[in-house]
């Protein structure tokens, strides 16, 4: 038999889990400029956003993506666990210049990593990049300060 006890503890436990599996992040909203072509950003500068990024979304609207700010430059990889939308990504150098684009399919573990130090990243619907014509090495303008990852 459950006593009062064990029954409110079972439910702060499971109350606790769920809350944590799907627990909502905020993001600030911005607008950068991809060779010449806007794109409207939500903005993961911080641990917990760069973890949950675009998971678990259903649609992106056609000129919308996320843009992702690290701590440092390194050669950051990116997956597509929990995530439903195909998605291409641009890694970006400190001076906002791209350094490789690869396309990621949903739910998927495998990783896509930078081909050089990146300290941005941005996810926008896969083909996006393509049917602008942008490319390795053009240069995404409007980027909040790569600080702000920090």
């Amino acid at each position: 038999m459950i006593t009062r006890l064990h029954a409110w503890t079972l439910f702060l436990a499971l109350s606790l889990a769920t809350f944590a599996a799907g627990a909502d992040v905020s993001f600030r909203s911005g607008k950068v400029t991809v060779a010449g072509h806007p794109l409207k950003v939500e903005i993961a500068s911080k641990e917990p956003q760069r973890m949950q990024g675009l998971m678990f979304r259903r649609k992106l609207g056609r000129d919308d993506g996320m843009l992702f700010i690290f701590e440092e430059p390194a050669y950051h990889s990116m997956w597509m666990k929990n995530t439903l939308v195909p998605l291409s990504v641009a890694f970006l150098d400190a001076d906002g210049r791209i350094l490789n684009i690869l396309d990621m399919e949903p739910e998927t573990l495998d990783t896509h990593t930078a081909a050089g130090p990146a300290i941005y990243a941005i996810e926008t619907n896969k083909g996006w990049f393509a049917a602008h014509r942008v490319k390795a090495g053009d240069k995404v303008s409007g980027l909040p300060p790569a600080s702000e990852g920090r």
